[in-house]
């Protein structure tokens, strides 16, 4: 159990994006339990180029998510259990308690910096590689 103050730890993985530019790997932190996927990136004021935060949510399921306490302006990638993208949310606001909706259920949100989905040309029905997908 963690003390009260004490930084949240996240478990580290591999993810890649493939999308008609390529394929892109990124270092994630997952998200993987209630306390997690609530924390997320809250209070973060840096996220290195190659790195980004994957939130598992279990079984499909329509998500919402928010900016609450994060200081950088992120894109969301909602991705179904296939890993197939769903929909992109870019640069989002900092701090704003605004819903940010996926468009059908999902199993994951992959957050990244914000201008990383329009650098690496990500749109709906790209694929993101990770262990958590099914592959069809």
């Amino acid at each position: 159990l963690r003390a009260a103050g004490d930084p949240m730890v996240f478990a580290t993985s591999k993810a890649a994006v493939v999308t008609a530019k390529g394929r892109f790997d990124f270092n994630v932190e997952l998200a993987l339990n209630p306390e997690q996927l609530q924390q997320g990136l809250q209070g973060r004021t840096y996220m290195a180029p190659s790195a980004g935060m994957l939130f598992d949510f279990g079984p499909p399921q329509p998500v919402n998510m928010w900016m609450k306490n994060t200081p950088i302006s992120l894109d969301m990638l909602f991705i179904d259990a296939a890993g197939i993208v769903v929909n992109i949310a870019e640069a989002t606001t900092p701090f704003s308690l605004s819903t940010i909706p996926s468009a059908g259920p999902v199993r994951a949100v992959m957050e990244l910096n914000a201008g990383t989905a329009r650098r690496i040309g990500v749109k709906p029905g790209d694929r993101v590689i990770h262990e958590m997908f099914t592959t069809r």
